[in-house]
Protein backbone atom coordinates (compact mmCIF):
# COMPACT_ATOMS: atom_id res chain seq x y z
CA UNK A 1 0.00 0.00 0.00
CA UNK A 2 1.29 3.46 -0.93
CA UNK A 3 0.49 6.62 0.67
CA UNK A 4 -1.24 8.28 -1.65
CA UNK A 5 -3.21 7.98 -3.96
CA UNK A 6 -1.15 8.97 -7.20
CA UNK A 7 2.23 11.02 -7.77
CA UNK A 8 0.44 14.18 -8.59
CA UNK A 9 -0.63 14.76 -4.87
CA UNK A 10 2.87 15.17 -3.93
CA UNK A 11 3.77 17.70 -7.03
CA UNK A 12 5.63 20.77 -6.38
CA UNK A 13 3.53 24.29 -6.52
CA UNK A 14 4.67 25.26 -9.89
CA UNK A 15 4.68 21.67 -11.89
CA UNK A 16 1.15 21.60 -11.04
CA UNK A 17 0.56 25.17 -12.13
CA UNK A 18 2.25 24.73 -15.15
CA UNK A 19 0.10 21.76 -15.80
CA UNK A 20 -2.94 23.23 -15.45
CA UNK A 21 -2.47 25.77 -16.98
CA UNK A 22 -1.18 24.21 -20.08
CA UNK A 23 -4.48 22.26 -20.08
CA UNK A 24 -6.84 25.35 -19.52
CA UNK A 25 -6.86 26.90 -23.46
CA UNK A 26 -7.71 23.34 -24.46
CA UNK A 27 -10.54 22.72 -22.11
CA UNK A 28 -12.17 26.54 -23.01
CA UNK A 29 -11.89 26.13 -26.41
CA UNK A 30 -14.00 22.54 -25.53
CA UNK A 31 -16.45 24.44 -23.69
CA UNK A 32 -16.81 27.43 -26.67
CA UNK A 33 -17.05 24.79 -29.35
CA UNK A 34 -19.63 22.10 -27.53
CA UNK A 35 -21.31 23.93 -24.36
CA UNK A 36 -23.88 26.53 -26.22
CA UNK A 37 -23.67 28.69 -22.94
CA UNK A 38 -20.43 29.07 -22.72
CA UNK A 39 -19.99 29.37 -26.64
CA UNK A 40 -22.10 32.48 -26.10
CA UNK A 41 -20.61 33.76 -22.54
CA UNK A 42 -17.00 33.53 -23.50
CA UNK A 43 -17.64 34.78 -27.30
CA UNK A 44 -15.12 37.67 -26.74
CA UNK A 45 -12.18 35.58 -25.12
CA UNK A 46 -9.27 33.94 -26.58
CA UNK A 47 -9.02 30.73 -24.84
CA UNK A 48 -5.76 30.56 -26.06
CA UNK A 49 -4.16 33.88 -23.60
CA UNK A 50 -5.76 31.87 -20.49
CA UNK A 51 -2.72 30.61 -19.18
CA UNK A 52 -2.61 32.05 -15.50
CA UNK A 53 -4.83 33.05 -12.70
CA UNK A 54 -4.49 36.35 -14.02
CA UNK A 55 -6.30 35.75 -16.90
CA UNK A 56 -8.48 33.08 -15.56
CA UNK A 57 -9.54 35.66 -13.30
CA UNK A 58 -10.74 37.98 -16.51
CA UNK A 59 -13.29 35.24 -17.08
CA UNK A 60 -17.09 36.16 -15.61
CA UNK A 61 -17.99 33.56 -13.13
CA UNK A 62 -21.44 31.48 -13.69
CA UNK A 63 -22.82 30.70 -10.31
CA UNK A 64 -24.75 27.81 -9.11
CA UNK A 65 -27.47 30.31 -8.09
CA UNK A 66 -27.70 30.63 -12.27
CA UNK A 67 -28.44 27.12 -13.01
CA UNK A 68 -32.35 27.27 -11.92
CA UNK A 69 -33.22 29.55 -14.46
CA UNK A 70 -30.30 28.59 -17.22
CA UNK A 71 -31.81 25.17 -17.20
CA UNK A 72 -35.77 26.47 -17.02
CA UNK A 73 -34.74 28.25 -20.57
CA UNK A 74 -32.83 25.66 -22.10
CA UNK A 75 -33.69 22.11 -20.71
CA UNK A 76 -32.47 19.98 -19.31
CA UNK A 77 -28.38 21.81 -18.32
CA UNK A 78 -28.96 24.79 -19.61
CA UNK A 79 -26.61 24.25 -22.42
CA UNK A 80 -23.37 23.97 -19.89
CA UNK A 81 -23.38 20.48 -21.00
CA UNK A 82 -20.70 19.37 -23.59
CA UNK A 83 -22.01 15.90 -24.13
CA UNK A 84 -25.80 15.42 -25.24
CA UNK A 85 -28.38 14.10 -23.26
CA UNK A 86 -28.55 10.85 -25.55
CA UNK A 87 -25.13 10.32 -24.72
CA UNK A 88 -24.38 10.24 -21.45
CA UNK A 89 -24.54 7.91 -18.82
CA UNK A 90 -26.92 9.22 -16.17
CA UNK A 91 -29.20 11.72 -15.68
CA UNK A 92 -29.69 12.96 -11.68
CA UNK A 93 -32.21 15.80 -9.83
CA UNK A 94 -30.62 17.78 -6.94
CA UNK A 95 -33.63 20.26 -4.88
CA UNK A 96 -34.00 23.39 -7.07
CA UNK A 97 -34.64 21.27 -9.37
CA UNK A 98 -31.28 21.58 -10.72
CA UNK A 99 -30.45 18.74 -13.60
CA UNK A 100 -27.17 16.86 -13.45
CA UNK A 101 -25.43 15.02 -16.04
CA UNK A 102 -22.93 11.85 -15.43
CA UNK A 103 -20.58 11.01 -18.48
CA UNK A 104 -18.83 7.52 -18.87
CA UNK A 105 -16.22 6.37 -17.47
CA UNK A 106 -14.30 5.14 -14.49
CA UNK A 107 -14.58 7.37 -11.10
CA UNK A 108 -16.27 10.39 -12.90
CA UNK A 109 -16.72 12.43 -10.15
CA UNK A 110 -13.09 12.17 -9.07
CA UNK A 111 -14.85 10.61 -5.57
CA UNK A 112 -11.88 8.23 -5.39
CA UNK A 113 -8.91 10.20 -4.33
CA UNK A 114 -10.92 11.33 -0.85
CA UNK A 115 -12.08 7.57 -0.26
CA UNK A 116 -7.85 6.57 -0.63
CA UNK A 117 -7.08 9.49 1.63
CA UNK A 118 -9.68 8.17 4.42
CA UNK A 119 -7.60 4.43 4.44
CA UNK A 120 -10.12 2.87 1.85
CA UNK A 121 -8.06 0.11 -0.34
CA UNK A 122 -8.91 -2.43 -2.44
CA UNK A 123 -11.39 -5.05 -1.07
CA UNK A 124 -12.67 -3.12 2.02
CA UNK A 125 -16.06 -3.14 1.68
CA UNK A 126 -17.97 0.11 1.61
CA UNK A 127 -21.51 0.99 3.75
CA UNK A 128 -22.45 3.07 1.47
CA UNK A 129 -25.55 5.90 2.93
CA UNK A 130 -25.44 8.30 0.21
CA UNK A 131 -29.02 8.42 -1.31
CA UNK A 132 -29.38 6.24 -4.85
CA UNK A 133 -32.53 8.12 -4.99
CA UNK A 134 -32.92 11.20 -7.58
CA UNK A 135 -29.50 12.96 -6.25
CA UNK A 136 -26.11 11.61 -7.39
CA UNK A 137 -24.79 10.94 -3.72
CA UNK A 138 -24.78 7.06 -3.73
CA UNK A 139 -23.06 6.88 -7.44
CA UNK A 140 -20.37 8.92 -6.61
CA UNK A 141 -19.01 7.30 -3.89
CA UNK A 142 -19.96 4.20 -5.39
CA UNK A 143 -18.17 4.14 -8.36
CA UNK A 144 -15.12 5.75 -6.27
CA UNK A 145 -15.09 2.73 -4.77
CA UNK A 146 -15.31 0.48 -7.32
CA UNK A 147 -12.39 2.23 -8.64
CA UNK A 148 -10.47 1.22 -5.87
CA UNK A 149 -11.66 -2.17 -6.04
CA UNK A 150 -14.33 -1.80 -2.87
CA UNK A 151 -17.22 -3.76 -2.92
CA UNK A 152 -20.24 -2.01 -1.96
CA UNK A 153 -23.55 -2.41 -0.27
CA UNK A 154 -26.01 0.23 -1.08
CA UNK A 155 -27.16 1.28 1.59
CA UNK A 156 -29.00 4.27 1.17
CA UNK A 157 -30.84 6.72 3.78
CA UNK A 158 -33.30 5.35 6.40
CA UNK A 159 -34.35 2.02 8.08
CA UNK A 160 -31.79 2.37 11.04
CA UNK A 161 -32.04 -0.88 12.52
CA UNK A 162 -31.67 -2.67 9.07
CA UNK A 163 -28.74 -0.39 9.00
CA UNK A 164 -27.24 -1.45 12.55
CA UNK A 165 -27.84 -5.31 11.29
CA UNK A 166 -25.81 -5.40 8.15
CA UNK A 167 -23.19 -3.13 9.79
CA UNK A 168 -23.06 -7.24 12.05
CA UNK A 169 -23.66 -9.42 9.46
CA UNK A 170 -21.44 -7.73 6.60
CA UNK A 171 -18.37 -6.26 8.66
CA UNK A 172 -17.79 -3.55 6.72
CA UNK A 173 -14.34 -2.24 6.92
CA UNK A 174 -15.77 1.89 6.15
CA UNK A 175 -18.64 4.03 5.97
CA UNK A 176 -19.22 6.38 3.37
CA UNK A 177 -22.69 8.87 4.26
CA UNK A 178 -23.31 12.21 6.09
CA UNK A 179 -21.91 11.94 9.48
CA UNK A 180 -25.02 12.38 11.38
CA UNK A 181 -26.85 9.22 10.15
CA UNK A 182 -23.07 7.43 10.89
CA UNK A 183 -23.51 8.29 14.49
CA UNK A 184 -27.76 7.37 14.40
CA UNK A 185 -26.40 3.50 13.37
CA UNK A 186 -24.02 3.02 15.51
CA UNK A 187 -25.58 4.08 18.74
CA UNK A 188 -28.59 2.28 17.07
CA UNK A 189 -26.04 -0.94 17.27
CA UNK A 190 -25.39 -0.32 20.68
CA UNK A 191 -28.85 -0.50 21.64
CA UNK A 192 -29.44 -3.93 19.76
CA UNK A 193 -26.24 -5.57 21.13
CA UNK A 194 -24.79 -5.55 17.81
CA UNK A 195 -20.89 -6.02 16.94
CA UNK A 196 -19.87 -2.83 14.62
CA UNK A 197 -16.33 -2.73 15.55
CA UNK A 198 -15.56 -3.48 12.05
CA UNK A 199 -16.57 0.10 10.78
CA UNK A 200 -13.37 1.92 11.35
CA UNK A 201 -13.25 4.39 8.97
CA UNK A 202 -15.34 6.83 7.45
CA UNK A 203 -15.47 9.28 4.06
CA UNK A 204 -18.43 11.81 5.13
CA UNK A 205 -19.75 14.63 3.13
CA UNK A 206 -23.37 16.68 2.79
CA UNK A 207 -22.90 18.53 5.77
CA UNK A 208 -20.78 19.98 9.06
CA UNK A 209 -18.38 17.67 10.68
CA UNK A 210 -18.23 19.82 13.53
CA UNK A 211 -15.83 18.94 16.26
CA UNK A 212 -18.13 17.30 18.88
CA UNK A 213 -19.53 14.78 16.44
CA UNK A 214 -16.37 14.09 15.23
CA UNK A 215 -15.04 13.13 18.65
CA UNK A 216 -18.17 11.16 18.83
CA UNK A 217 -17.24 9.05 16.00
CA UNK A 218 -14.13 8.32 17.10
CA UNK A 219 -15.42 7.16 20.83
CA UNK A 220 -17.78 5.42 18.90
CA UNK A 221 -14.52 3.18 16.94
CA UNK A 222 -14.70 5.14 13.47
CA UNK A 223 -12.14 7.83 12.48
CA UNK A 224 -13.66 10.18 10.26
CA UNK A 225 -12.29 12.83 7.44
CA UNK A 226 -14.56 14.87 5.10
CA UNK A 227 -15.09 14.95 1.58
CA UNK A 228 -16.13 18.31 0.19
CA UNK A 229 -17.80 17.43 -3.22
CA UNK A 230 -20.89 18.82 -5.45
CA UNK A 231 -23.01 16.96 -7.89
CA UNK A 232 -21.90 19.52 -10.78
CA UNK A 233 -18.39 19.48 -9.96
CA UNK A 234 -17.03 16.18 -8.35
CA UNK A 235 -14.78 16.39 -5.84
CA UNK A 236 -13.34 19.77 -5.11
CA UNK A 237 -11.54 19.04 -1.97
CA UNK A 238 -10.95 16.51 0.54
CA UNK A 239 -9.25 15.82 4.62
CA UNK A 240 -6.32 13.52 4.44
CA UNK A 241 -5.58 11.74 8.07
CA UNK A 242 -3.54 15.49 8.95
CA UNK A 243 -7.20 16.63 9.52
CA UNK A 244 -5.78 20.19 8.87
CA UNK A 245 -7.48 21.37 6.46
CA UNK A 246 -9.10 20.45 3.13
CA UNK A 247 -6.43 19.62 0.21
CA UNK A 248 -7.97 20.76 -3.17
CA UNK A 249 -8.31 18.00 -5.87
CA UNK A 250 -5.66 17.52 -8.31
CA UNK A 251 -7.88 17.96 -11.50
CA UNK A 252 -9.55 21.05 -10.92
CA UNK A 253 -8.61 24.60 -10.50
CA UNK A 254 -9.45 26.29 -7.13
CA UNK A 255 -10.17 30.66 -6.73
CA UNK A 256 -11.77 32.03 -4.19
CA UNK A 257 -13.54 35.24 -5.32
CA UNK A 258 -15.32 38.30 -3.41
CA UNK A 259 -19.14 37.30 -3.27
CA UNK A 260 -21.07 38.87 -5.98
CA UNK A 261 -18.32 39.76 -8.03
CA UNK A 262 -15.69 37.99 -10.20
CA UNK A 263 -12.21 39.28 -8.49
CA UNK A 264 -9.99 37.06 -6.58
CA UNK A 265 -9.50 37.91 -2.70
CA UNK A 266 -6.06 38.55 -1.06
CA UNK A 267 -4.06 35.44 0.66
CA UNK A 268 -5.71 34.16 3.21
CA UNK A 269 -9.11 36.24 2.93
CA UNK A 270 -12.56 34.47 3.04
CA UNK A 271 -14.97 34.44 -0.37
CA UNK A 272 -16.71 32.55 -2.75
CA UNK A 273 -14.93 28.91 -3.72
CA UNK A 274 -14.83 29.12 -7.66
CA UNK A 275 -14.04 26.21 -9.50
CA UNK A 276 -12.70 25.16 -13.25
CA UNK A 277 -13.38 21.76 -13.80
CA UNK A 278 -11.50 20.25 -16.73
CA UNK A 279 -14.66 17.71 -17.20
CA UNK A 280 -14.84 17.03 -21.15
CA UNK A 281 -18.72 16.33 -20.38
CA UNK A 282 -19.99 19.48 -17.90
CA UNK A 283 -17.17 21.59 -18.79
CA UNK A 284 -17.59 24.29 -16.07
CA UNK A 285 -15.72 27.53 -15.92
CA UNK A 286 -15.37 29.62 -13.40
CA UNK A 287 -18.40 28.30 -11.56
CA UNK A 288 -19.61 29.79 -8.34
CA UNK A 289 -20.26 27.15 -5.65
CA UNK A 290 -21.95 29.50 -3.38
CA UNK A 291 -19.91 28.08 -0.55
CA UNK A 292 -17.58 30.56 1.51
CA UNK A 293 -14.02 29.38 2.46
CA UNK A 294 -10.46 30.37 2.70
CA UNK A 295 -6.41 29.04 1.71
CA UNK A 296 -4.90 27.93 4.13
CA UNK A 297 -1.31 28.74 4.54
CA UNK A 298 1.59 26.00 4.02
CA UNK A 299 1.74 22.79 3.02
CA UNK A 300 -0.70 19.97 4.93
CA UNK A 301 1.62 17.90 7.14
CA UNK A 302 0.62 14.51 5.39
CA UNK A 303 3.01 15.34 2.48
CA UNK A 304 0.04 16.20 -0.11
CA UNK A 305 1.50 19.80 -1.94
CA UNK A 306 -1.69 21.00 -3.02
CA UNK A 307 -3.75 24.11 -1.54
CA UNK A 308 -5.89 23.56 1.23
CA UNK A 309 -9.22 24.98 2.31
CA UNK A 310 -10.46 25.79 5.83
CA UNK A 311 -13.33 23.98 5.14
CA UNK A 312 -16.76 25.44 4.97
CA UNK A 313 -17.84 28.56 6.35
CA UNK A 314 -21.37 29.97 5.57
CA UNK A 315 -23.09 30.92 1.95
CA UNK A 316 -21.57 33.29 -0.77
CA UNK A 317 -25.48 33.73 -1.53
CA UNK A 318 -26.04 36.60 1.02
CA UNK A 319 -28.92 38.45 -1.15
CA UNK A 320 -31.54 39.83 1.71
CA UNK A 321 -34.76 41.78 0.87
CA UNK A 322 -34.82 45.65 2.44
CA UNK A 323 -38.18 47.05 2.65
CA UNK A 324 -39.41 45.29 0.09
CA UNK A 325 -36.28 45.59 -2.12
CA UNK A 326 -33.63 42.78 -3.04
CA UNK A 327 -30.27 43.51 -2.48
CA UNK A 328 -27.51 41.53 -3.47
CA UNK A 329 -24.04 41.31 -2.74
CA UNK A 330 -22.58 42.76 -6.23
CA UNK A 331 -24.63 46.01 -5.78
CA UNK A 332 -22.37 46.76 -2.81
CA UNK A 333 -19.06 45.60 -4.49
CA UNK A 334 -20.46 48.02 -7.30
CA UNK A 335 -20.74 50.80 -4.41
CA UNK A 336 -17.56 50.31 -3.36
CA UNK A 337 -15.64 49.72 -6.43
CA UNK A 338 -17.41 53.50 -7.52
CA UNK A 339 -14.60 54.92 -5.30
CA UNK A 340 -10.53 54.35 -5.45
CA UNK A 341 -10.56 55.52 -1.52
CA UNK A 342 -12.61 52.32 -0.71
CA UNK A 343 -10.78 49.22 0.01
CA UNK A 344 -13.55 46.92 1.40
CA UNK A 345 -17.21 47.34 1.96
CA UNK A 346 -20.11 45.55 4.31
CA UNK A 347 -23.43 46.35 4.20
CA UNK A 348 -25.13 45.82 7.91
CA UNK A 349 -29.16 45.33 8.05
CA UNK A 350 -30.29 46.01 11.58
CA UNK A 351 -34.10 46.26 12.75
CA UNK A 352 -34.49 49.88 15.12
CA UNK A 353 -37.77 50.08 15.94
CA UNK A 354 -40.14 48.73 13.38
CA UNK A 355 -38.04 49.66 10.99
CA UNK A 356 -34.99 48.37 8.93
CA UNK A 357 -32.09 50.05 9.12
CA UNK A 358 -28.67 49.51 6.82
CA UNK A 359 -25.08 51.07 7.16
CA UNK A 360 -23.04 50.79 5.00
CA UNK A 361 -19.38 49.97 6.92
CA UNK A 362 -16.20 50.80 4.07
CA UNK A 363 -12.67 50.60 5.55
CA UNK A 364 -10.76 53.41 3.70
CA UNK A 365 -8.12 55.72 5.12
CA UNK A 366 -10.40 58.70 4.19
CA UNK A 367 -13.10 59.67 6.64
CA UNK A 368 -14.25 62.76 5.46
CA UNK A 369 -17.91 64.01 5.03
CA UNK A 370 -17.37 64.61 1.29
CA UNK A 371 -16.54 60.83 0.42
CA UNK A 372 -19.62 59.63 3.55
CA UNK A 373 -21.96 61.59 1.05
CA UNK A 374 -20.70 60.24 -1.94
CA UNK A 375 -21.23 56.66 -0.58
CA UNK A 376 -24.82 57.86 0.33
CA UNK A 377 -25.73 58.83 -2.95
CA UNK A 378 -24.10 56.01 -4.85
CA UNK A 379 -25.66 53.58 -2.28
CA UNK A 380 -29.14 54.64 -2.82
CA UNK A 381 -28.74 55.08 -6.60
CA UNK A 382 -26.98 51.71 -6.83
CA UNK A 383 -29.92 49.88 -3.99
CA UNK A 384 -32.80 52.37 -4.27
CA UNK A 385 -32.54 52.26 -0.71
CA UNK A 386 -31.14 55.20 1.80
CA UNK A 387 -28.20 54.11 4.20
CA UNK A 388 -25.81 55.27 6.71
CA UNK A 389 -22.32 54.88 6.02
CA UNK A 390 -19.23 54.07 8.80
CA UNK A 391 -15.87 53.94 8.75
CA UNK A 392 -13.13 52.10 9.34
CA UNK A 393 -9.02 52.08 8.81
CA UNK A 394 -8.06 49.31 6.48
CA UNK A 395 -8.07 45.56 7.80
CA UNK A 396 -10.72 46.44 10.24
CA UNK A 397 -13.20 44.67 8.98
CA UNK A 398 -13.99 40.89 10.18
CA UNK A 399 -12.37 38.25 7.77
CA UNK A 400 -16.04 36.37 7.28
CA UNK A 401 -16.64 36.76 3.56
CA UNK A 402 -19.52 38.56 4.55
CA UNK A 403 -20.49 41.24 1.90
CA UNK A 404 -24.18 41.70 3.33
CA UNK A 405 -24.88 40.63 7.27
CA UNK A 406 -28.59 40.93 7.87
CA UNK A 407 -28.82 41.10 11.83
CA UNK A 408 -32.36 41.22 12.11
Amino acid sequence: MTEFFDAKETRSADERESALFAALPGQINHAKANAPYFGTLLADFDAGAVTDRAALARLPVTRKSDLIDLQQANTPFGGLNATAKGKLYRVFASPGPIYDPEGWGKDWWRIARALYAAGFRGGDLVHNCFSYHFTPGGIMFETAAHALGCPVFPAGVGNTEQQARAVADLKPAGYAGTPSFLKIILEKAVEMGLDHSSLTKACVSGEALLPPLRQSLNDLGVDVVQAYATADLGLIAYETMAKQGLVVDEDIIVEIVRPGTNDPVNPGEVGEVVVTSFNPDYPLIRFGTGDLSAVLDGQSPCGRTNMRLKGWMGRADQTTKIKGMFVHPRQVNDVAKRFDAVTRAKLVVEKVGDGDVMTLHVESNDHNDALAAALREALQSVCKLKGDIAFHIPGALPNDGKVIEDKR
